[in-house]
C-alpha cells in the first residue's frame, strides 16, 4: 500500500524571512520531519511514498537524491565508481513528483491519481509526528468500509473540526476555534476518493472534498489519544522537538 504525504507547504513561521524552507524538511531530533513520518510508516512495513511536491520542491528532490551518501557509512575508492555502503540504507521506494507552488491540497492529490495503482492508499501531512498504530488504522477503515477514515484528535484548535457518531463524521467544518475532534491527517482511503476532488489546482481537499464525503456518508474518522502535533510555527518546532520520541 503506498502512501502520500502532503510536502507542498512553506516554512514562512519556522525562521526568519532568509531562512525559509520546506515545512517538511525542519529538523525534529537532528532529522527532517519527513524522514520522522516515513520512518514511522516503514515501522509497519509501508515502504512506498508518493510525495507531491510545492515551494522548495527542489530542496526535497536534493534530499533524497543524495540520501544514501549522507545518511550511511561507506568506502569509496576514489578515481572510480565502487562504493561500498557499511550500514543499510531505509528499504524505501520514493516516488517525487511536482505538483506546483501555489497548487492547494486537492489539487495536489489529484495530481498523483495515475501513480495509485492499489484501491486503497494512505495520505497524511508533511507536517505533522504521531504516535499512531498504522496497522489499527488500516484495520480500522476496512471494518468501516468508506471512502476515506480520518485521524480524528481531540484537542482546541485552530484546525478543521469533526464531531462524530458511531465512528461516521456527521459534520466537518475547517479552522473553527472551538473545542472538538480535528482533522489529524493520517488518512486511508479508497480510489474512490477521486471522484470527490475537482481537477482544479485551487481545489482545497479539506473543504468541498471532505464535506461532499460528509454528506454521503462516507467519511469515517478514526479516534487517537495519543500523540500528535503539527508543527506550523517555531512554537511548534521546539514543542516536537522536546516531546517527540520517535
Amino acid at each position: 500500500m503506498k502512501v502520500v504525504i502532503l510536502c507542498g507547504g512553506k516554512g514562512t513561521r519556522l525562521g526568519s524571512a532568509n531562512e525559509i524552507m520546506p515545512k517538511t524538511l525542519a529538523l525534529v531530533s537532528g532529522r527532517p520531519i519527513i524522514w520522522h513520518i516515513m520512518n514511522m510508516y516503514s515501522s509497519y512495513g509501508f515502504n512506498e511514498f508518493i510525495l507531491p511536491l510545492g515551494f522548495g520542491g527542489d530542496k526535497i528532490k536534493e534530499y533524497f537524491w543524495n540520501y544514501e551518501w549522507k545518511n550511511c557509512d561507506f568506502t569509496k575508492q576514489l578515481g572510480s565508481e565502487d562504493v561500498t555502503f557499511l550500514s543499510k540504507p531505509n528499504n524505501w521506494k520514493v516516488t517525487l513528483i511536482d505538483t506546483g507552488i501555489e497548487t492547494m491540497t486537492g489539487g495536489r492529490i489529484k495530481k498523483i491519481e495515475k501513480f495509485i495503482d492499489e484501491d486503497t492508499f494512505m495520505l497524511t501531512y508533511g507536517d505533522g509526528l504521531s504516535d499512531i498504530n498504522i496497522g489499527d488504522l488500516v484495520k480500522f477503515h476496512k471494518e468501516k468500509g468508506k471512502v476515506v477514515t480520518v485521524t480524528g484528535v481531540e484537542r482546541k484548535s485552530q484546525y478543521g473540526i469533526l464531531t462524530e457518531k458511531d465512528g461516521l463524521v456527521t459534520s466537518f467544518e475547517e479552522k473553527s476555534k472551538l473545542d472538538g475532534i480535528i482533522n489529524g491527517g493520517f488518512f486511508v482511503m479508497n480510489k474512490k476518493i477521486f471522484n470527490y476532488i475537482d481537477n482544479d489546482d485551487e481545489c482545497i481537499f479539506e473543504q468541498d472534498p471532505l464535506r461532499n464525503l460528509v454528506k454521503s456518508g462516507e467519511l469515517a474518522v478514526y479516534n487517537f489519544r495519543g500523540y500528535w502535533t503539527a508543527i506550523d510555527t517555531n512554537k511548534d518546532l521546539i514543542h516536537a522537538n522536546e516531546t517527540w520520541k520517535g
